[in-house]
């Protein structure tokens, strides 16, 4: 496995708060997220694009937790993406790589709007792309839009980063039971049978259906982007 030539790199909104998440975005973090991405698309030629979510800045669950309703809340959570697509684009821009963003929601002010043969002629000029606001529909998470955005773009695989630690699927909580073992390759039924928490069931659903891999990997380690691409490391869902 490895060696794509397109991908779409999922990032959480956690990630971007670093190791001790005492920043909403870690400017250390953000920066070696910004190398890193710019190192696959100039020095291995990739065509990259990018979602982020926002749960660092905004969680759909906070919200309603404190009686707002779900499609608003979700909608906050969609804008909080946008905040976290500007700072990754900004960092990629300081190193000299081009790169544009889309967003879901219109906002002609800091984004185009999504457009699919824009983001592919993006693709094909090399610079890399960061789809913002997820679907721009409440009630979806960023997993499914970025398995939506990896099927419309003609993605081969969805490079699915944690920020927990833990380096792929196992058996079971490596953190929590010593007996655990790491899956180097797994099926889509058997994630969604065995519901692993690899991304929500409507994204793997969606990549099953048109044959587009997932690598799960510790984003959190300098160099593991690459080392995904590469097929290295993490879990392939196949």
């Amino acid at each position: 496995m490895g060696g794509w030539q397109r991908v779409l790199l999922k990032l959480s909104g956690e990630s971007l708060a670093g190791a001790d998440h005492r920043a909403t975005i870690d400017p250390v973090t953000l920066a070696q997220l910004a190398e890193e991405l710019v190192e696959l698309r100039s020095a291995h030629g990739v065509e990259v694009a990018v979602v982020v979510g926002g749960g660092n800045l905004w969680r759909g669950t906070d919200g309603t937790a404190i009686g707002i309703d779900p499609p608003t809340s979700d909608n906050m959570g969609m804008l909080a993406t946008v905040m976290n697509a500007l700072a990754l684009q900004s960092a990629i821009e300081r190193l000299g790589q081009p790169v544009r963003l889309q967003s879901a929601i219109t906002m002609a002010e800091l984004a185009e709007p999504y457009i699919r043969r824009r983001a592919m002629r993006h693709l094909e000029k090399g610079r890399i792309v960061i789809f913002a606001a997820g679907t721009g529909n409440p009630f979806f998470t960023t997993d499914t839009a970025a398995a939506l955005r990896a099927t419309e773009i003609g993605a081969e695989v969805v490079l699915k980063g944690t920020h927990s630690g833990v380096d792929g699927i196992y058996t079971a909580d490596p953190r929590r039971d010593p007996e655990a073992r790491h899956l180097e390759r797994v099926g889509y039924m058997e994630v969604i049978e065995r519901n692993l928490a690899v991304m929500d069931l409507t994204a793997v659903t969606l990549c099953k259906e048109r044959s587009i891999k997932v690598v799960v990997f510790d984003l959190s380690r300098r160099g593991n982007i690459v080392k995904a691409w590469r097929g290295e490391i993490g879990t392939l869902v196949e």
